[in-house]
Formats: C-alpha cells, sequence, structure tokens
C-alpha cells in the first residue's frame, strides 16, 4: 500500500441517524459466519483516483465513486472510475457550487445515500443500505464480505494527520486523539483480517486498527448493489434481498 498523499481534505458533516434506516443484522442473523480475512482492493490500482477530494470536501461523494470502484474491480475483471464531472455533479446535489469555495461545506452520508437510492448515479444503482451495529465485529465483516465493502464515517483524530496507517495515540482519546479534532471524514472500507480494517481513502488503499475503528467510526452502512450482487452472485440464496429492497420504500420515497 502506497502512502496517504501530502494534500487531504475531509467533508464529513455530523451524522443524521436515521430510524427508518434498517439494521443489517435483520437479514443476517441465521446466515454463516463470514470469513477470517477478506480484501476486495488487494488487486486494485496503486492510485485509485482521489476523486477531488484532495482539493474539494467532497469524500461523502467520493466513497460513492470508490464503492462503484471496487464492485466493479471484482465483477469485472476491469475497475471502472466515474469521471471528475460525475463526482461533482453528485456533490453539487447538497450544495456546492463549481468555483465557489464558500460553498465547499461538505455533506451528511445518509443524505447522500437516499439520494442515491433515488437517483443512480451514472447509470450505477443503489438497491438498499443498512446501517451497521458500531461495536459488533460479525456485522461488520458480513457487510464487508456480503456487500463488497462498507460506506463508512470517521470522526477523524488530528493525530491521524500524516499516518499511513490510522492508531490509536498512545495518549489516548485526549489532545490530538480526541474524536473529530480533525474533523469527519467518509471512506469506502473494502477489507478486513485479523489486524486491520483496509479502505480506500484519497486515492489509495490505506488501513486503520480495529481499535483504531472501535474509537472514531461514528456510523457505517453496508449498500446493497447490482454491481456487485447481480453479476458476482456473492450474495446467498438464503439473503433476504426482496426484504431488504421492501424495506427500503419509505425511504426511496423520501429521499
Amino acid at each position: 500500500m502506497a502512502d496517504i498523499m501530502p494534500v487531504m481534505k475531509l467533508g464529513k458533516l455530523a451524522p443524521k441517524h436515521d430510524m427508518r434506516i434498517p439494521m443489517l443484522a435483520k437479514y443476517t442473523a441465521n446466515l454463516p459466519a463470514p470469513p477470517a480475512s477478506c480484501n476486495w482492493g488487494e488487486h486494485g490500482p496503486a492510485d485509485w483516483g482521489a476523486m477531488l477530494n484532495t482539493t474539494l470536501g467532497d469524500c461523502t461523494c467520493a466513497g460513492v465513486g470508490h464503492a462503484i470502484q471496487a464492485w466493479t474491480l471484482q465483477s469485472t475483471g476491469k475497475m471502472l472510475t466515474l469521471p471528475d464531472s460525475t463526482i461533482i455533479g453528485l456533490y453539487e446535489k447538497f450544495g456546492y457550487v463549481p468555483g465557489d469555495a464558500s460553498t465547499d461545506n461538505g455533506a451528511v452520508e445518509t443524505d447522500v445515500l437516499k439520494y442515491w437510492l433515488k437517483n443512480p448515479v451514472d447509470g450505477h444503482s443503489l438497491d438498499g443500505f443498512v446501517a451497521l451495529q458500531p461495536h459488533d465485529i460479525k456485522d461488520i465483516k458480513d457487510a464487508i464480505w456480503l456487500f463488497g465493502g462498507a460506506y463508512i464515517g470517521v470522526a477523524l483524530p488530528i493525530s491521524a494527520q500524516g499516518q499511513s496507517i490510522w492508531l490509536v495515540p498512545p495518549e489516548g482519546l485526549t489532545g490530538n486523539g480526541a474524536p473529530g479534532s480533525w474533523g469527519g471524514h467518509c471512506v469506502y472500507v473494502v477489507g478486513y483480517d485479523h489486524g486491520s480494517v483496509y479502505f480506500i481513502s484519497w486515492g489509495k488503499l490505506m488501513r486503520m486498527s480495529w481499535n483504531f475503528w472501535w474509537a472514531y467510526t461514528d456510523e457505517s452502512y453496508g449498500l446493497l448493489s447490482p454491481d456487485w450482487i447481480e453479476v458476482t452472485g456473492m450474495a446467498p440464496s438464503d439473503f433476504d434481498r426482496a426484504a431488504l429492497v421492501a424495506d427500503m420504500a419509505a425511504l426511496r420515497q423520501a429521499a
């Protein structure tokens, strides 16, 4: 994995939790345990493309682009990268006006996902999404294994600046290690193993420790995409996809 880029922007606003978003555990209680490790991004390129997140606070929209990259890489063997113009167009839906720095204020993850639920991004639709239990390791692994990744929000500490591997600092969750002291950031998670979680941010495959996840992740979602399920057949036969799609009806109408 490459080092992080020298220029970085964030852009995830505070979570807006919506009780209409179902929990993943509702659909996975009777499924087999996920494997001990998987990494859907390990055969990806050295540079996934920053999707403008080095100059704009569009991480929530870049996360959409990285999800599509990860799904298409696995399902077709050829990674599809959305053009920057598509990412900017998506970011504009949440208030950004190109060329006006005063409107570069980031976005809320659930707002982005609810918009995507109703409006395919460059032809790539979203069937549904689920919330993950923040400290349930099986839930997190289930989402990554079954859905090809997880779309998460992290309240980054200042101590993460310059780190190629995100770790909880020795001083713990105070001072430069305080959650959110740097700001909120959205990343797309593509894998896990015993010690680490692997994710795409600023165009690079990076990793964080599980302890970092527990300390700083403040929202996380599994995304059900036709790009992943229909082509790879990764969803097991006893995963009730139809129930999840039906449960999205209220959100889809309100999105």
